[in-house]
């Protein structure tokens, strides 16, 4: 058995002012061949679920191309045709495939195509025929759509956010993908998209209301002839139709009980909506409550400027609050290389007068004056070993300079973004985040991964920004409607 492994990911952000290019593409990671194994073989992503799979499945495993890209905005559509196009042809050479693993993260958005994933998903099924099983593991925040289900095999969507459990969804995926091939199964999936939004600020999935729906989706799995089941919580900043919760079942050769068990997981879900409405507490009330807080370091998700979500990575808005209220001890990265190479000219050891942050676009606070010591400029690589937020091994944030000024507090400066999926971003550099009383995390969930253990407390704040929470800020001109809770009186009624 050759199963190939392909795919292209990205979730992408209709209200990010930064589209998304080939070039973002060349940083993130575009990988082909033996590139692959080198490069997601020790990691725990479901890249490695599907090469371990090889090994304990008794498949012979066939790495094509993967690409990644930071989330932004939407893929330029010359970049979107370039990539599918060296995919598309990455397969077609492949030689003959008894199955594809389609790598996709399931939120991705192009300017021509805005269900990028479902278009990948029909292109790919175009080429291989119908007979040929292709399976995902998209993300569970994907927004997902019938014709991304209409053009698969079988769905398996992440269970944990943080999603620390990408590695054994790739091995679930596999024993599937070997099941199928041998002849033991038959897979039939269904989608259920009841009209909620599971606001980002309720998507943390050790908790209420989300653990629920998990534990919903793995009773459904206990069903006569249900292989797996996903409740994916959905990605509020793709304007899309399929935008909002969705829920998949897969059962053997019974597209019935696929049916019913998707919809019984959603009719649960959707009794709870109100559950899902999300708040957080504004800058001032986050600082005040994190500078008294006995216990350090607290942690504030800076909401509004989720890096994993397509934001900035630059927002000044905590930096400039915590000056104004005479707040320090605090510990905050921000992308600016501009202030990176300022730092270079300086050189380790000296002071220096910058202005960082706030470069990108309007929505993200203005770049704010400092000044302080250079205490370290480095690479900006590191390797992570454990498994965090999305399974990732290898990072790169670009050359990196810290800043420590007379209010204690300590500026990680980045020429790259990245998600703070991993302490080894600022450990990195030299740092030791438990010793600071505040920590800045630009992020909602995915940063809990790697704080949750060292924070004596996990503050959301509103900010503004690219990923601010607050739904009712943002223009969508392509959901679905009715849809909760844009619309209090939307409705659902499905049988199973």
């Amino acid at each position: 058995m050759r199963i190939g492994i392909a795919g292209i990911s990205h979730e992408s952000n209709s209200f990010s002012s930064q589209p998304t290019t080939l070039e973002r593409f060349k940083e993130g990671g575009t990988f082909r061949g033996e590139e692959i194994i080198a490069q997601y073989r020790d990691s725990h992503s479901e890249v490695a679920g599907y090469l371990a799979g090889a090994e304990q499945f008794g498949y012979t495993a066939v790495p094509l191309y993967v690409a990644n890209a930071q989330p932004m905005g939407p893929l330029t559509s010359d970049t979107f045709e370039a990539l599918v196009s060296e995919m598309l042809e990455a397969i077609r050479s492949a030689g003959h495939l008894d199955g594809l693993f389609l790598y996709i993260h399931g939120a991705m958005v192009s300017q021509e195509y805005p269900d990028g994933d479902g278009e990948i998903c029909a292109r790919v099924r175009q080429l291989l025929g119908p007979d040929i099983p292709i399976m995902t593991t998209p993300d569970i925040h994907g927004n997902i759509s019938q014709k991304m289900i209409d053009n698969t095999t079988a769905t398996i969507v992440y269970r944990m956010n943080p999603h620390l459990d990408t590695r054994e969804r790739g091995l679930e995926t596999a024993s599937l993908m070997a099941k199928t091939l041998r002849s033991e199964i038959n897979p039939v999936q269904a989608l259920e998209m009841p009209p909620m939004v599971i606001n980002i600020l309720k998507q943390y999935t050790r908790e209420a209301p989300a653990i629920r729906l998990i534990q919903d989706a793995e009773a459904a799995m206990k069903r006569p002839r249900v292989l797996t089941a996903s409740a994916v919580l959905g990605y509020q900043y793709a304007d899309v139709e399929e935008m909002g919760a969705s829920f998949i079942a897969v059962a053997d050769g019974d597209p019935q009980a696929a049916r019913d068990a998707a919809c019984w997981v959603a009719k649960r879900a959707w009794a709870r909506r109100e559950e899902f409405v999300g708040n957080a507490a504004s800058p001032e009330e986050a600082l005040r409550e994190a500078a008294a807080y006995p216990g350090k370091p607290i942690v504030l998700m800076d909401v509004g400027d989720n890096v994993g979500g397509g934001s900035a990575a630059d927002s000044t808005v905590l930096l400039e609050e915590a000056l104004r209220l005479g707040i320090g001890d605090m510990l905050i990265v921000l992308k600016d290389p501009e202030a990176v190479q300022a730092c270079v000219q300086a050189g380790v050891g000296t002071q220096v007068s910058l202005k960082v942050g706030g470069k990108t676009d309007d929505m993200h606070g203005a770049p704010v004056p400092i000044q302080g010591h250079l205490r370290t400029l480095t690479d900006g690589h590191f390797i992570e070993t454990r498994p965090m937020h999305g399974g990732g091994r290898f990072f790169y944030q670009g050359l990196t300079a810290v800043v420590e000024t007379k209010q204690k507090h300590t500026i990680v400066l980045t020429s790259r973004s990245m998600a703070p999926v991993s302490l080894g971003q600022v450990r990195s550099a030299g740092i030791t985040p438990e010793h600071k009383q505040i920590i800045v995390a630009k992020g909602v969930v995915a940063p809990r991964g790697a704080y949750e253990p060292i924070a004596a407390k996990i503050i959301l704040v509103n900010t503004p920004g690219a990923t601010n929470a607050d739904l009712s800020r943002w223009q969508y001109k392509h959901r679905r409607r009715p849809l909760f809770p844009f619309e209090l009186d939307a409705s659902y009624q499905r049988e199973g």
